[in-house]
């Protein structure tokens, strides 16, 4: 064998107990598991190298389900940020806005919407048009080496809207819906896992649910699954999650719900109520996962708090009605007084909005501050042209709790890499879960979480050979020790890389070995299994 792990505790993904064994693996997927005790007969494995793993565990790779790496990935050969926390499979194109399927117009203006997300792509050569072209740019990434981490695909329908009919809110034409299904079909035909939403971010929020269905109904055809970041957070949060089942529903779409979060002073100890709806829902029948990031703030762009109606046109219109008093004074009144459908129906508490990034480097000087008003927010968009990054702290410690405890929670770090303080939830978030939430406050079992983590989340993706500690799989593993793993990601030093997660393994290889990053790029692209 190529490499035998001796010795490891293995937490298998399932849920079941651990157990000691020795892990054998070869041309890289696992190739023998040989449990201690075994039967007399039954001989350890050997290997050209064998790696001690006396108070490790031996877990499969984590599946980040809700990742933006959709041009870090491409930048960054390293990307610790991920790799070191025992990322091996991250799910790109979320929140409906990302880089294919796109024409030249669509992809300038897909740019310009996320700058805030992935910088704005100029340091790149984006040469795709296509969900097809882009993954294979993903596996031909770095002179052909690939990428560190494997990575999925969702059909951004923000993306798509756009690319149809513009930034216009109203209902698609048929010739338009016409055009929409079909890019949806070809992303998913091409590869894609399913197709995304952001529905609190335009265009995409134009879309009436009669649109969705309809492009959920493609994606169903496809055995793809609808993720939705649904229309309110805030004060129609249940609302919100009900819209999308019964949509998802009616589509016969499994449907995936993105942050499952019950933010804002509205929400606060109320997800024992979204909990019920899902339940139901569950027991009725229909196909539903989530995704949570065990943190309470929320991460966002600065432009997404405003009403959907200030973005009517794209970015250059929101920048000349924030540049006109009197429509700046209506966004303002949405904002402050009615609470905007941007900043899910909750009027907006500056107090609670911090600065994490910001596209222009001579307003650095904000970073890490608090929002002092409306004056200042709206001459931070003029002056950083929408670029602007923020942490949004509007949760609640009892509501991530509750939520990570359900039957179909899986782990998202929902992590934005850009920004001179971004959301620690970026390079913290596997270890958050196994740290403080399983070994220091005990609110999942180390069993219970890595299920979570890994076989939950692969099934969802329908990988029939990823998830877990099996014969036959895919080597994408973890060892990590569990009464050291932390999280040291934190608000003042983000960045900070986590502890306790000496190796990671992506298809057999180490690209974290003895905690320190390998030169290994080992990702590729993961393409939708055909039905």
């Amino acid at each position: 064998m190529e490499l035998v792990i001796r010795d490891a505790e293995v937490v298998d993904g399932s849920g079941g107990p651990s157990y000691r064994a020795d892990v054998a693996i070869d041309r890289g997927r696992i190739a023998a598991i040989v449990k201690e005790g075994a039967a007399a007969g039954c001989q350890r494995p050997t290997g050209r190298r064998v790696l001690d793993a006396e108070g490790l565990v031996l877990s499969p790779g984590f599946v980040d389900m809700h990742a933006h790496s959709d041009l870090a990935l491409l930048r960054d050969p390293d990307h610790s940020a991920k790799a070191a926390q025992g990322v091996t499979l991250e799910v790109l194109g979320q929140d409906g806005l990302s880089y294919a399927p796109v024409d030249d117009r669509t992809l300038a203006e897909v740019r310009r919407a996320v700058t805030g997300w992935n910088g704005d792509g100029s340091d790149l050569d984006l040469d795709w048009r296509t969900v097809g072209e882009y993954l294979d740019r993903l596996d031909g990434a770095h002179g052909g080496r690939g990428i560190a981490v494997n990575a999925a695909y969702l059909v951004p329908q923000g993306t798509v809207r756009m690319y149809a009919m513009g930034w216009e809110d109203r209902p698609a034409t048929e010739a338009e819906l016409d055009r929409m299904r079909r890019l949806v079909a070809e992303g998913l035909e091409q590869g894609a896992v399913g197709m995304s939403s952001g529905l609190t971010y335009t265009p995409g929020m134009y879309a009436p649910d009669a649109e969705l269905t309809e492009l959920c109904r493609v994606v169903a055809r496809y055995g793809g699954y609808y993720c939705p970041h649904h229309r309110s957070y805030g004060a129609g949060a249940l609302r919100a999650y009900a819209e999308m089942v019964a949509l998802a529903r009616e589509a016969g779409c499994p449907l995936h719900l993105a942050h499952a979060t019950m933010n804002f002073g509205v929400n606060e100890g109320r997800a024992p109520e979204l909990l019920a709806l899902l339940d139901e829902a569950l027991d009725a029948g229909a196909d539903i996962s989530l995704d949570t990031y065990p943190y309470t703030p929320g991460c966002t762009t600065l432009v997404a708090l405003l009403p959907g109606w200030a973005s009517e046109g794209g970015p250059e219109a929101v920048l000349a009605r924030l540049r006109d008093d009197t429509a700046a004074e209506r966004i303002r009144h949405h904002l402050e007084d009615l609470g905007s459908d941007g900043c899910h129906g909750v009027p907006v508490d500056w107090d609670t909005v911090e600065i994490s990034g910001v596209a222009d480097p001579a307003l650095a000087d904000h970073v890490g501050r608090r929002v002092d008003g409306w004056p200042t927010a709206r001459r931070l968009l003029i002056d950083d042209r929408l670029g602007t990054t923020i942490l949004q702290h509007v949760g609640h410690e009892e509501n991530v709790r509750a939520i990570m405890r359900h039957r179909v929670h899986t782990g998202g770090s929902d992590g934005i890499l850009q920004g001179l303080k971004p959301h620690p939830r970026a390079y913290g978030t596997f270890p958050e879960y196994l740290g403080r939430y399983v070994r220091d406050l005990g609110v999942l079992s180390l069993e219970e979480c890595v299920a979570h983590l890994t076989s939950r989340p692969a099934a969802r993706l329908r990988l029939p050979d990823r998830g877990l500690v099996r014969e036959h799989y895919r080597a994408d593993l973890v060892l990590f020790d569990p009464t050291t793993v932390a999280s040291n990601a934190t608000y003042p030093s983000p960045r900070t890389l986590p502890t306790g997660i000496p190796h990671v393994l992506v298809d057999g290889k180490f690209v974290i070995e003895d905690h320190t990053r390998t030169d290994t790029l080992a990702g590729r692209a993961i393409r939708r299994t055909p039905l």
